[in-house]
């Protein structure tokens, strides 16, 4: 089974998508279901995992009322405040609904780089581990040694690391970031999406070549079992189609994997991590 990792709906009118400006032209209007599924078919892909992209509990709510209406969504990463009082019980009432597989803190917007080490924070993530539940990591490169203090406090945290942890592929820079990734990888319970690379590459002259070292060395130190393939779609409009985004990841991932490695990345990983019904 085929499975998109991460992708985005949206409706301007809902108001509570506040990244969201009329400046960005090629992602400023609602995304529904229908837009993507002609991509779906095209790839063959079954199922998506649609991932949150505002801070509300009524983003989640609304992206959980899709599930219902949708075949083609396995699944719902929505958002709870994670510096709240009120976590533990927004997080039981959300885990009523089988949609509800994963959450995420959109924690590369949050002011505070140190805010996943909070201590209410992390009583909470503690919570996570209990209920071996999974958490999606959104972060720049510079979040990567909180993020590994994090760890190493909560090593048995079930986590994914989204958009290789953001990168600066359009400067080529390769370190700290490598090194970093390296240690995280060393987490069992970790993964990492290849996703969200070519928004971070120069979105009008990228290449796949730009791509390839970045790619090899999460494969590399991850392994084929710990990665999985997110299209990021429709942020990915910024600098490439869904099918360019699809194909540059195919052209980048090294070439010797076998059928059973790609089914890996492209399904049955995500099925495995999210605890897929499927």
């Amino acid at each position: 089974m085929k499975i998109d990792s991460h992708q985005h709906y949206w409706k301007l009118s809902r108001g509570d998508y506040g990244w969201l400006e009329p400046h960005m032209e090629k992602i400023y209007r609602d995304f529904t279901p229908e837009d993507l599924q002609p991509h779906l078919e095209k790839f063959q892909i079954d199922k998506t995992i649609v991932v949150q992209a505002a801070p509300t509990m009524e983003e989640t709510e609304y992206l959980l009322e899709l599930y219902t209406k949708y075949e083609s969504i396995a699944g719902v990463v929505g958002w709870i405040d994670m510096d709240s009082d009120q976590f533990k019980e927004n997080f039981f009432r959300f885990r009523e609904n089988e949609g509800f597989v994963g959450i995420r803190p959109m924690l590369h917007d949050i002011e505070d780089d140190r805010w996943i080490l909070r201590p209410k924070v992390m009583k909470n993530l503690e919570v996570l581990i209990e209920e071996d539940f999974p958490i999606d990591i959104l972060i720049r490169p510079r979040h990567l040694p909180h993020i590994l203090e994090m760890f190493e406090q909560l090593p048995q945290l079930r986590a994914v690391i989204d958009h290789i942890a953001k990168p600066l592929i359009a400067k080529g820079i390769l370190e700290p970031w490598n090194e970093q990734m390296r240690q995280i990888a060393g987490y069992e319970k970790v993964m990492c999406k290849l996703s969200g690379m070519v928004t971070e590459a120069d979105h009008e002259n990228w290449k796949v070549e730009d791509l390839i070292p970045y790619v090899t060395h999460v494969v590399e130190i991850f392994g084929t079992d710990k990665v999985m393939y997110g299209s990021d779609w429709p942020v990915c409009l910024f600098a490439g189609s869904y099918s360019e985004i699809h194909n540059a990841l195919t052209e980048a991932l090294p070439q010797n994997l076998s059928k059973e490695q790609l089914a890996a990345i492209f399904g049955d990983n995500a099925k495995h991590f999210y605890k897929l019904n499927l």
